[in-house]
């Protein structure tokens, strides 16, 4: 059985309530490591995403996350993780700030960390 995860939404307990604190800043953590800080997020219903700046690990690149691949947030360490290794989200389709809206974009950010894509993980539910 294969319920339908929505990479747009929050997951519940990750939800960061109706009005969100604000994670701009906290670390991220993948599944294997750090992977930079976060530069934006957003908390629109059925589209929200945060934008992590990788600094050196991904020189000068930035990455859109979808929400629903936020696992956790640690408002005490100041830490956001997620359900994702970090080659997930370095294979991810390349990002450029001009992209947030873009439908095309979004749809292959989430054919790609969504079911059956390359970037998504079976574990979750």
């Amino acid at each position: 059985m294969h319920s339908t995860i929505d990479v747009w939404t929050y997951r519940e307990g990750v939800a960061l309530d109706a009005s969100p604190r604000n994670v701009v800043g906290y670390g991220v953590e993948a599944k294997d490591g750090s992977i930079g800080k976060v530069d934006d997020a957003t908390y629109e219903v059925g589209s929200s995403y945060i934008v992590v700046d990788t600094g050196p690990w991904i020189f000068g690149k930035k990455v859109m996350l979808p929400a629903g691949v936020l696992r956790d947030v640690d408002h005490d360490d100041e830490k956001v993780f997620v359900n994702r290794t970090k080659d997930q989200i370095k294979n991810a389709p390349e990002f450029d700030d001009s992209l947030t809206r873009d439908e095309e974009y979004r749809g292959r950010l989430g054919s790609y960390y969504g079911p059956g894509g390359p970037g998504y993980h079976g574990d979750e539910a």
